[in-house]
């Protein structure tokens, strides 16, 4: 089952504008309930280390946490479940992290998403739009890709790029189960602002 709201942060601390913690914990403040920390560039032991000060955080506001990784680095750190990419095998992941992780799984194609095993939680499909933090990054789906992506799956389908209040918009129809960002609450000013912004347009 997906957090409530169904609004993944995840991480970026080079486009984050102050320490993660802050970030965070502004996020929490304003509604959020659920981030993954994707820091890839870090080594292992480092990113178990920011999990690790970043899970009280969360826990805190009652909030999920989870790791863009590997399951072994996500168990290692505690985290609430992981995010695999595009073709790990999910079902070694649950059956590493038990029934009650969040689980989920980037897919960019029709026969990513009907090949995903029901042990996933959710899947994450991208790029929505264009996208900031990854220009070039494979053609826009755009709202009506993402609804023919969302009625061949059983799994909750969440967007990923580009997404802001007026694109979530457009997205409405779309048989969405909620949305990922990143960017955009990094960049912010007013990581909170942003937050509350996002979680009306999400509905």
């Amino acid at each position: 089952m997906l957090p409530h709201p169904p609004l993944l942060l995840i991480t970026d601390r080079h486009q984050a504008r102050t320490d993660l913690s802050d970030v965070l914990e502004a996020s929490f403040g304003a509604g959020l309930r659920w981030t993954s920390v994707r820091e890839k560039d870090l080594a292992p032991a480092e990113q178990v280390d920011l999990v690790r000060r970043l899970l009280p955080v969360a826990h805190a506001h009652g909030a999920c946490l989870t790791l863009h990784g590997t399951a072994a680095l996500a168990l290692e750190a505690g985290a609430d479940g992981v995010h695999l990419p595009s073709g790990a095998d999910v079902n070694a992941a649950r059956a590493l992290l038990g029934p009650d992780a969040l689980i989920g799984l980037s897919v960019h194609s029709m026969a990513e998403v009907t090949a995903a095993p029901p042990s996933a939680s959710y899947l994450v499909a991208g790029p929505a739009f264009e996208t900031a933090s990854k220009p070039g990054y494979g053609p826009a789906l755009g709202p009506e890709g993402l609804a023919q992506l969302a009625r061949a799956t059983a799994l909750p389908l969440l967007a990923l790029g580009g997404l802001d209040r007026h694109t979530l918009l457009l997205c409405q129809d779309s048989g969405l189960a909620g949305a990922a960002v990143m960017g955009g609450v990094m960049r912010a000013n007013d990581p909170a602002a942003e937050v509350r912004a996002l979680l009306a347009a999400i509905g």
